[in-house]
C-alpha cells in the first residue's frame, strides 16, 4: 500500500472516530481501493459502514439507484453520476457521509473523457457536491491512487468546515 494514502486514511479514520461519524463508499474506477485503504486502518470498523464497487451501469442503476436517464444521457463518468452515487450510498447505508468515485483510469477514453478524468462526490449534512479531478494519466494505478488520495483529502477538508 502507498504510505501517503495510508497516512491520509489514518487521518480520516481518526477524524471520523473523534466526531462519531460513519462513512460509506460507492466506487467505480478505483475498484474498491477507497474501502481497502479505510479498512486497512486499525479501528476502521467503528466508522466504516459499507462499500460498493460498481463497474457496470446496471449495478449503478439497480443497486446504487443512479437514475437510468442520467447514465444514458450524462454517462457513468459525470458529475451527476458522482452526486447520485454519493447521496444514494449514504441513504442506502444510513451513514453520516457518503462518498463516490467514478472516472477513467485508462488507458482508453470513456464517455468522451480521456484517462485521468475522475469525478468524486461527497454527501454530508445538507450538502452533496462533486469535484472534477484531472489526474496525470501516467498509468491506471497512478490515476486510481491519486483519486483515492485526493478524495480522502477532500473528505477531511469537508469535515473540518
Amino acid at each position: 500500500m502507498n504510505n501517503e494514502i495510508l497516512n491520509s486514511a489514518k487521518e480520516l479514520v481518526e477524524h471520523l472516530k473523534k466526531h462519531n461519524l460513519k462513512i460509506a463508499t460507492a466506487e467505480s474506477c478505483t475498484g474498491g481501493m477507497v474501502s481497502a485503504y479505510i479498512t486497512a486502518v486499525s479501528g476502521a470498523s467503528a466508522v466504516f459502514e459499507m462499500g460498493i464497487t460498481s463497474y457496470s451501469n446496471r449495478i449503478k442503476n439497480q443497486i446504487l439507484k443512479v437514475d437510468g436517464n442520467t447514465l444514458e444521457t450524462k454517462g457513468a463518468v459525470s458529475g451527476d453520476t458522482a452526486l447520485q452515487m454519493a447521496s444514494n450510498i449514504r441513504s442506502i447505508s444510513g451513514a453520516d457521509i457518503g462518498v463516490s468515485v467514478t472516472g477513467v483510469a485508462g488507458p482508453s477514453r470513456q464517455d468522451g473523457f480521456s484517462a485521468g478524468v475522475v469525478f468524486i462526490g461527497i454527501s454530508y449534512k445538507d450538502n452533496t457536491n462533486f469535484y472534477k479531478l484531472e489526474i496525470e494519466p501516467r498509468n491506471r494505478n497512478y490515476v486510481r491512487e491519486q483519486a483515492v488520495l485526493l478524495l480522502f483529502n477532500k473528505i477531511i477538508a469537508t469535515l473540518k468546515t
